[in-house]
């Protein structure tokens, strides 16, 4: 419990140190100030704008034991310019003994059932800690059969990252594969149990130099929908708009669908 609370500690801290060097004075709404030594606002400078002290906000910011209120947390949102994702993550990172979701649930038939009838367009339903749990035969024609791996082989970032053939058919990996980081991060930061998050993180920290240099960020984000392009040894170039949908009284769950917008298509285009 202890170290999974340092390094909460330690990810709120260096969250805030981040957010608060990329807001300039004048986007903050303060008078220009000329020429800094780093860039971004001061910890006094958040602390007056969001109403705070700024010794309790430097203890924050320096991942001390110290609860803030959300309404202090909110104020610090607003000046820092968190979005919808950047605030829930704070606010995650923050309040330590908040409830969140499990990852240990596993699919409903009636889920696994929708999976396969979606067929065939590509679909799988995946947890926070990204492990895929159910999926169809168009998305294992597409990637991998999910079938043939070992359960704990069934993640998206351990396939991203030790799978070399993902890596050959998405044509945006490195862009995929950091913002599947992103929406790791943000879920960790989510999630009561956070040994199953960690113990992913070792081992892909010492089997993947870019993961292990990539997870260093701060970056949240969601990853609810957009686009990812393939360059399918067998269909060729597929573009594909993806989606993902939480299932009623599932927050845990994702039911993920590839939706092709473009098929025998010029990847250079």
């Amino acid at each position: 419990m202890g170290r999974t609370l340092a390094r909460t500690r330690e990810a709120l801290a260096q969250f805030l140190r981040s957010r608060r060097e990329r807001v300039s004075p004048e986007e903050a709404g303060l008078p220009g100030t000329g020429r800094r030594r780093t860039a971004g606002l001061r910890r006094e400078e958040v602390a007056a704008l969001a109403g705070v002290g700024v010794t309790w906000y430097t203890w924050l910011e320096q991942g001390r034991d110290i609860q803030p209120s959300p309404d202090a947390l909110r104020r610090i949102a607003k000046v820092l310019k968190l979005d919808r994702v950047e605030s829930a993550h704070l606010f995650a990172l923050s309040a330590l003994e908040a409830p969140a979701a499990e990852t240990g649930g596993g699919v409903s038939a009636g889920l696994e059932m929708l999976v396969r009838a979606i067929n065939p367009i590509p679909a799988y339903v995946r947890n926070s800690r990204l492990d895929i749990l159910a999926w169809n035969d168009a998305i294992a024609d597409l990637f991998v059969d999910y079938g043939s791996l070992q359960p704990h082989e069934r993640n998206t970032l351990r396939l991203l990252f030790l799978y070399i053939p993902y890596r050959t058919v998405i044509l945006d990996w490195e862009q995929m594969a950091r913002g599947m980081i992103s929406a790791f991060r943000a879920s960790r930061a989510l999630a009561q149990d956070k040994a199953p998050f960690d113990s992913l993180i070792e081992e892909l920290s010492a089997l993947s130099p870019e993961f292990r240099e990539w997870w260093q960020d701060t970056e949240v984000k969601g990853f609810d929908e957009g686009r990812k392009r393939l360059l399918h040894p067998v269909s060729g170039y597929i573009d594909f708009t993806y989606v993902a949908l939480t299932p009623e009284g599932r927050p845990d769950l994702s039911l993920v669908t590839y939706i092709p917008r473009h098929a025998a298509y010029d990847p250079q285009s």
